[in-house]
């Protein structure tokens, strides 16, 4: 039996609540590891929004910039 497996096993005995703080400690070890795995290469140095942003650009379609939409800027300045 795998260790999965005895987990699952085990967590179907206990009460819904109980099965909920298990959740919340794996939900906790998961972060615990994302954090972790950060990239660390500028530990101690100042990191740019657009380095820690840069594997989002590009993800949505759109205009690239919002002042080609000259609407968007009805009734500002009067």
């Amino acid at each position: 039996m795998t260790v999965q497996e005895i987990i699952v096993e085990k967590l179907n005995t206990l009460p819904l609540e109980k099965q909920q703080e298990v959740l919340d400690f794996v939900e906790f070890l998961q972060a615990q590891m994302q954090k972790r795995d950060l990239p660390s290469q500028n530990e101690g140095q100042p990191v740019s929004v657009l380095t820690l942003a840069e594997k989002f650009i590009g993800c949505v379609e759109g205009p690239g910039d919002l002042s080609t939409n000259k609407k968007y800027m009805e009734g500002y300045g009067s």
